[in-house]
């Protein structure tokens, strides 16, 4: 059985009982006869259902953001953003689907040559619990635009969550099949991998779950998209503006109580601004209100579980022991983590080695730009940087120098629609969003004409 506990309460909202395999098989059944179905309907056909999916999101949008909060805790303010992000990048897709499709001319010595962009069927989607609505749709939207069919298996605490989902898409007029929920664990996983049906996996979460998801679509000889974990860097340099630096900096750490791969893991300033950095972060952390998520004065929830709260726990005692220095927080009440700062952190420590998912902020003194950046890059990961300057043209040359799928400049990172997004190195390859992610699992298929 799958169970969805409350993080804040502790308490078991739902209980769920795991798809059988003559139930995956029909699945996979109605998969493929939907991905069939799809190529019989038109484009605007789908645009238009595509834009209910959309409506409905926005008229619901309380009742799922009140799911997402029961069962991963984040604040109902965050929830609610996230669902309407959901929503508009479902019209976002919509209004440009058509041109993404497009078939682009090639000169050749054929009288006609082009690519064309055709959808492949049934694609899997192995999701995280830290942006249960969030994560899946932006998978799911251009894939189902284009063609394809999408089969989820969700985090196994978000599987409201992942039903609910499945529910949007089957009330907004797509064929049935088209977006379905897999009940089912992990060691489960193999078989669906396997099947010829499956056309492609997609995976967001940890790097070792990547490592066994792509080993073993290889096997199969089937496409795969990764976004794993992340250490981001958040480089602050002494010409920055240290007010706004200091309240972004917080936000990309804090948002959804520390559990994003792409929040700001790392602060890493010039150390000639370094104390009037640390004082502002931590006076904007003193006022944070930590707790029930559901209050409109609360600005960060619990953590999803107590075993990842007990695990943050660990790495912030292993920092503190090889030096760091506590400013703030540290305190830990089931799920309830504190907001918590550590200053004095170097790269030899826990906290700046491996990836800190809560609400842990440590500050990395930098001896000058060229150091600060060779900082950010001594990491396995490579998903998201920021970096702060008020010189834009020195900051387009050290985003050159930054290893990372995403460099945002004097900005918190973030995924949109309009831009693609993924990683490097330990953080995974391919890409979601934007024209690259809408093409990954497609045919790119080469059309020659000679008279």
């Amino acid at each position: 059985m799958f169970t969805s506990i409350n993080p804040y309460t502790q308490k078991t909202i739902a209980t769920y009982a795991p798809h059988t395999p003559a139930e995956i098989e029909h699945k996979l059944l109605t998969g493929e006869r939907a991905f069939r179905q799809l190529l019989d309907t038109t484009l605007d056909q789908r645009r238009e259902w595509m834009m209910q999916v959309a409506k409905s999101l926005k008229d619901n949008v309380a009742e799922h953001a009140a799911l997402i909060t029961q069962e991963m805790g984040k604040t109902l303010k965050e929830a609610k953003a996230e669902v309407l992000k959901c929503a508009t990048s479902a019209e976002y897709y919509a209004e440009h689907i058509t041109s993404m499709l497009q078939p682009k001319p090639v000169e050749s010595d054929a009288y006609k040559s082009y690519v064309s962009y055709e959808p492949k069927g049934i694609i899997l989607a192995i999701m995280p619990w830290n942006f249960p609505y969030w994560q899946v749709f932006r998978f799911a939207i251009p894939n189902i635009l284009a063609g394809n069919t999408g089969l989820l298996k969700h985090a196994s605490n978000v599987s409201g969550c992942s039903l609910a989902i499945e529910k949007v898409f089957m009330e907004s007029g797509f064929p049935a099949g088209t977006f379905q929920s897999l009940l089912i664990s992990s060691k489960d996983i193999a078989p669906v991998i396997a099947d010829p049906r499956v056309q492609g996996v997609t995976l967001t979460g940890s790097t070792p779950a990547g490592k066994s998801v792509a080993a073993l679509a290889g096997k199969y000889i089937k496409k795969t998209v990764l976004e794993l974990g992340g250490s981001d860097p958040f480089i602050v340099l002494k010409d920055a503006d240290l007010e706004a630096a200091a309240r972004t900096a917080v936000q990309g750490r804090m948002q959804n109580a520390g559990q994003s791969c792409i929040a700001a893991k790392r602060f890493i300033v010039e150390k000639e601004v370094a104390p009037a950095f640390t004082a502002e972060v931590r006076r904007i952390l003193e006022n944070m209100q930590q707790g029930d998520p559901t209050l409109d004065t609360t600005n960060m929830g619990p953590m999803a579980r107590p075993d990842l709260a007990e695990e943050l726990m660990q790495q912030l005692q292993e920092t503190l022991a090889q030096g760091a220095r506590l400013e703030l927080g540290g305190t830990l009440e089931g799920c309830n983590f504190a907001p918590t700062l550590l200053t004095g952190v170097t790269s030899d420590m826990t906290a700046f080695k491996q990836e800190t998912f809560g609400p842990l902020a440590v500050i990395i003194e930098a001896a000058s730009e060229l150091d600060a950046i060779a900082l950010a890059n001594e990491t396995e990961f490579g998903l998201g940087a920021a970096l702060w300057t008020s010189d834009l043209d020195k900051a387009a040359r050290l985003a050159t120098l930054i290893e990372s799928g995403n460099v945002f400049i004097n900005a918190m990172v973030r995924s949109d629609a309009r831009l693609p997004f993924g990683g490097v190195k330990q953080s995974g390859y391919g890409r979601e969003l934007s024209l690259e992610g809408t093409h990954e699992f497609l045919n790119i298929k080469t059309v020659y004409i000679q008279q």
